[in-house]
């Protein structure tokens, strides 16, 4: 790699500036020293160091690497580099005056002084140049160029709300790329210290309750939420200032976010539900994760659903070997392949097109790849659909399991997660009910060599079968909204985060423990509608209505994370929990020949598609389970 481009006029340009520098510091030194009337041996003694103190201080530079830079760019990182160098230089300057010569007849304050007009005259022709160009791109020079493509004037005036460590980083972006057609005119936070301080020379106004009168103040056309770790509340409470002050605004996506695609200034985007719910990043023990995936064959089941394709894409994170895919849908199978290949530039992995029931399917594949960690995402998850189909249910979600995990143990798999569900929990549907028996078989599996876990967490916003994408459909359309139950509330987190803590928990088990995600505060889905319209800049009840539908087959108009007398224990991670029950209610071997009987007989009423010796045998394995429509008979009577 070439350090240096010597064929380069800037570096000459540059290497001349700072030999004059260097010569003047040395000269202003002596002149300093003898109140500018300096002696004759003096001057001697001045043209006898020269040479020497030019070449010892240009080698220095040259060593520290200080003509690998862009002058235009020089920041704090530089200038710091730029004392090193000068005291570094001072100090073999000094070795070299005392070895050549001794230290009799010079001044010892001439080399007090030096370094400090060294370092003045150097940092000074670089923080000139910075300005120069600074200026030059803004178009305030007579001799800018053609990036100045926009005056002052027709630039668009931005307050960026958040004045922490996303907000200086933004508005520093925005300021270094004038061409993008923004200008920052001040900042707005709750912090009441900052208030009157500046940033960047842009002042902080205040908290929001300023926002308008600021923007009046500062003819600001767009505010700039710029909150890494802001809750939803405080989100949505910004959204409403903003619209209510009729000024345009735009959020700035969570930091991780935008250092994972390199995407800059060009992640700002609309703000949409999602950060409403809150933007608290998800603290990972990254090397306890990379110690079971690194290197390793990694299997997931379901890889083109929602929740199995973010697992794809956190699991490259973490250079696995090799990644089985396997998926039942030609279409979910080929956009996760085409994901992996062409935009994460991933292309150790085989794809699998085939149903987790098809046992002799399964045993080749675990056969022949061997994989280390299964991740075990596919299943039918459709409440009102499986309450149609129970069979369905039965087959892909309890046998097509129970198939998987028996291949697993067959090939010596490490570990084997479960993603289960919040609906397993007292489940009123028949897919909770066989989720819950999934939650059951993996028990039944533990105690060998391969380690199984269940993660049972609520609904994930923007996973398929979703009510945002329908919300937003109904929106577009002008309304009606449509909600089954004013009093219906569910638990939310995004797909990110499902993903990142189902691979926390893979490292946690120790086997046939289910893990509880901390799902925080559930969410009113008749209050997410309403703000689903208001942030498409209408009024719900006025522009757009929300009716109420009642409830559907199956569904409980509250989700549940556990059950009486499981209890939860809190694990090492603060969002991730455990189930605190001791026994599983398979664990004794009479519990377990009554549950395998149980389980024929339910692959019996299920080829026979017998919905009512379904239900019946469902309710016999996971008593809690009681139909919905039951639930509701029972209360109103």
């Amino acid at each position: 790699m070439t350090l240096f481009n010597f064929r380069s006029l800037n570096f000459y340009i540059m290497v001349g500036i700072d030999l004059l520098c260097f010569a003047a510091a040395l000269f202003f030194s002596y002149c300093i020293r003898f109140d500018f009337n300096i002696p004759h041996q003096y001057l001697v003694q001045y043209m006898n160091l020269l040479i020497p103190t030019l070449l010892i201080k240009f080698s220095v530079f040259l060593a520290l690497g200080m003509y690998r830079g862009m002058w235009r760019y020089t920041s704090l990182h530089d200038t710091w580099k730029l004392l090193q160098g000068i005291v570094l230089q001072t100090g073999m300057l000094l070795i070299f005056i005392f070895y050549m010569y001794g230290t009799p007849g010079f001044a010892r304050a001439v080399f007090i002084l030096d370094p400090f007009a060294t370092f003045i005259l150097t940092g000074g022709v670089r923080l000139a140049i910075r300005m120069a160009f600074s200026l030059r791109e803004n178009g305030t020079l007579p001799f800018c160029g053609p990036r100045c493509l926009l005056s002052k004037d027709e630039r668009k005036r931005v307050l960026i709300i958040g004045a922490g460590r996303a907000g200086e980083q933004f508005a520093r972006e925005l300021q270094s790329a004038p061409h993008l057609g923004y200008e920052v005119v001040g900042f707005i936070d709750r912090e009441p210290e900052l208030k009157g301080r500046t940033i960047h020379g842009k002042t902080v106004f205040g908290g929001l309750d300023l926002l308008a009168s600021t923007a009046q103040l500062t003819r600001a056309h767009e505010a700039i939420i710029a909150l890494t770790e802001a809750s939803g509340d405080s989100i949505r409470e910004i959204v409403s200032a903003c619209k209510s002050t009729e000024l345009a605004h735009k959020i700035l996506p969570p930091m991780n976010e935008i250092l994972d695609w390199k995407r800059g200034i060009k992640a700002l985007r609309e703000v949409n539900y999602l950060d409403l719910l809150g933007r608290t990043q998800v603290e990972l023990d990254t090397q306890a994760i990379a110690a079971y995936l690194e290197g390793r064959t990694i299997l997931v089941t379901g890889c083109g659903g929602s929740i199995g394709s973010e697992l794809v894409r956190q699991i490259v994170r973490f250079h696995p070997a090799k990644l089985v895919l396997v998926d039942s849908g030609e279409h979910n199978l080929y956009q996760i392949e085409m994901e992996l290949l062409h935009r994460i530039g991933f292309k150790s992995y085989v794809t699998v097109l085939g149903n987790i029931r098809d046992k002799a399917l399964m045993q080749s594949v675990f056969a022949v790849n061997q994989p280390h960690a299964v991740f075990h995402a596919a299943a039918y998850k459709h409440v009102p659909m499986l309450e149609r189909n129970p069979w369905q249910a039965v087959h892909n979600n309890v046998f097509g399991t129970r198939t998987l995990m028996q291949a697993a143990v067959d090939a010596g798999v490490e570990r084997f997660v479960v993603v289960s569900t919040d609906k397993a929990v007292r489940p009123t549907n028949v897919m909770g009910a066989t989720k819950r028996i999934t939650e059951m078989l993996m028990q039944s599996f533990s105690g060998g060599a391969t380690r199984f876990m269940a993660v049972r967490f609520g609904n994930v916003l923007g996973s398929s079968g979703s009510v945002i994408p329908l919300f937003l459909d109904q929106i577009s359309k002008g309304g009606p909204v449509t909600v089954t139950h004013p009093e219906v509330t569910r638990y939310f987190m995004s797909i990110p985060e499902a993903a990142q803590l189902i691979l926390q928990s893979g490292t946690m088990a120790q086997g046939g423990e289910i893990f509880v995600l901390d799902m925080g505060v559930p969410v009113r889905i008749a209050d997410m509608a309403a703000d689903l319209i208001r942030l498409a800049g209408l009024e719900p009840g006025k522009d757009i209505d929300i009716i109420f539908t009642g409830l559907r087959e199956g569904e409980k108009l509250y989700e549940e994370l556990i059950t009486d007398g499981e209890g939860i224990l809190r694990t090492e991670h603060d969002k991730i929990m455990v189930l605190g029950c001791c026994d599983s209610p398979v664990s004794a071997p009479h519990e377990r020949k009554a549950f395998y009987g149980a389980l024929e007989e339910l692959d019996k009423a299920a080829a026979a598609y017998d919905p009512v010796t379904i239900r019946t045998i469902l309710r016999r394995i996971v008593p809690e389970y009681i139909p919905a429509d039951e639930l509701r008979r029972g209360k109103a009577d």
